[in-house]
């Protein structure tokens, strides 16, 4: 691939420990990052996906050039570039999820991939609540909702996550099993509690994080906090229902016999 190996290979049969490893990157407007973050990605990594969300800067070009394959999914949202991307995996075992501004580390991406590959585990985050942040690339709103978010999910179904940071791997077969349909904000939210509901094993590793470039979509607006945040909660909140619901069905079914 152009920018990391010289070769433009969308499957170079890199493997890691014989398992084949595809990344995915959501990105809207990020021609200043973009080429950075895969040029920092492991060789290893068989597949780069940039989804492009309809970007109006040269983010595509960019990507072209450092060597990802990239797809466009003129839907706004970051859960709609993340399935237009999934649709275009090739035979892979493991995929990747990492954002396209640079706020994380790419060439960590070993401790996400590894325990999966090990068998571990089918899930893992990199989670910025235990790992070290650098000062002001999370802003209190953030802090805040991704506390809020994860106490309810340990409530509800006992869930141990601390965050619901974009950098994560998955099993294919697992993320096939989630069905993930959300199109925007509650993408990542969605991913856990499904995982929870589905059985999947999941652990987090601690995650360095750093100021990303450019504004955030989310977090850098107003109108970005607050629908992330009530879609957050409603996500929530309407998995939580069901939740409730089946128990007490259960319950009501032992009851009975």
């Amino acid at each position: 691939m152009p920018g990391r190996s010289g070769v433009h290979l969308w499957f170079g049969r890199q493997m890691r420990n014989a398992l084949r490893i595809a990344v995915i990157i959501p990105a809207l407007n990020e021609d200043r990052a973009i080429g950075q973050v895969i040029s920092e990605i492991p060789t290893w990594v068989d597949q780069i996906i940039v989804a492009d969300n309809g970007s109006i800067d040269s983010t595509a070009e960019q990507a072209r050039i450092a060597g990802a394959k990239v797809v466009l999914e003129p839907e706004r949202g970051y859960g709609a570039a993340c399935l237009a991307a999934i649709k275009a995996l090739e035979d892979v075992d493991v995929v990747v999820f990492v954002d396209g501004d640079l706020s994380d580390y790419p060439e960590d991406m070993a401790q996400l991939v590894d325990p999966i590959v090990l068998r571990e585990t089918d899930l893992v985050i990199a989670s910025r609540a235990i790992g070290k942040r650098e000062a002001g690339s999370l802003t209190l709103q953030q802090l805040f909702g991704n506390w809020l978010a994860t106490s309810l999910m340990r409530i509800v179904w006992g869930a141990r996550f601390t965050d619901l940071g974009p950098f994560r791997a998955i099993k294919h077969d697992a993320l096939k099993k989630l069905n993930m349909r959300d199109r925007n904000y509650g993408w990542t939210v969605e991913m856990q509690v499904r995982a929870i509901e589905e059985g999947l094993s999941y652990i987090e590793v601690p995650a360095r994080y750093r100021r990303r470039i450019g504004q955030s979509k989310v977090s850098g607006t107003v109108k970005g906090t607050v629908m992330a945040g009530y879609k957050i909660l409603s996500l929530i909140g309407r998995h939580a229902l069901r939740h409730w619901l089946k128990k007490i069905q259960g319950q009501n079914s032992a009851n009975q016999t």
